[in-house]
This record gives structure tokens, C-alpha cells and sequence, in this order.
């Protein structure tokens, strides 16, 4: 069994930056995908970036060339750096586990607790 432990967010100006780390424990896993999503308020979860274990990425296009994500495999921790940062990117963002290739919310089967992040304008 895998667990996810997600952290970093917090309270930022618009502009600002923040990382989100997901840390992982338990069983060890192959070719799997790590993606980040986030859930706004009043709106539906969307996903925001994925790194998958061969080291291929993808991200939302809100978040392109703002977001960056990256995995540390020997500490099994994935980070999302997330640079200036607006209002709409305020959310709960969760670290979820998949299949590698998997970018849909339901097929990843491990999800983390969330963070909150707060964009202030």
C-alpha cells in the first residue's frame, strides 16, 4: 500500500511562488504517473501537471510556463514549483498516484490529503 503525503501551500500574493511537495511511502511502485490536481472553490477538480516515472511531464495550459514539476526518485518526493502565481490559481491542490500515461482523476487510485494554496491580489 502506497501512501501520499502532500505539503507547501499556504497564504501568497499574486506574483508570489510556492512549491508543493508530494511524498510518497510504503509499497514501492513502477511505471507510474504522479499528477497534481486542484479543486477551486464552486468549481470541479482539475488536473494541473503530471510526471510520469520515466520522466515525461505534462501540464495544464493555465499553469504552462508558470508551473514546474519534478520528481526526486531516491526520496520518492515529487515537487511542484509554482511561479507567479494569480488569484485563479488559489485551490486545494492533491498529489495522486496512477498508471504511467494516466492523466484522468479516476484512474489514479492513491490520493493525498491536500493543500491549501491562497493567492491573495
Amino acid at each position: 500500500e502506497v501512501q501520499l503525503q502532500a505539503s507547501g501551500g499556504g497564504l501568497v500574493q499574486a506574483g508570489g511562488s510556492l512549491t508543493l511537495s508530494c511524498a510518497a511511502s510504503g509499497s514501492p511502485f513502477t511505471n507510474y504517473v504522479i499528477g497534481w490536481f486542484r479543486r477551486a472553490p464552486g468549481k470541479g477538480r482539475e488536473g494541473v501537471s503530471f510526471i510520469n516515472s520515466d520522466g515525461s511531464t505534462r501540464y495544464a495550459d493555465s499553469v504552462k510556463g508558470r508551473f514546474t514539476i519534478s520528481g526526486d526518485n531516491a526520496k520518492k518526493t515529487v515537487r511542484l514549483r509554482m511561479d507567479s502565481l494569480k488569484p485563479e490559481d488559489t485551490a486545494v491542490y492533491y498529489c495522486a498516484l496512477g498508471p504511467s500515461g494516466s492523466t484522468w482523476p479516476e484512474d489514479f487510485h492513491e490520493w493525498g490529503q491536500g493543500t491549501l494554496v491562497t493567492v491573495s491580489s
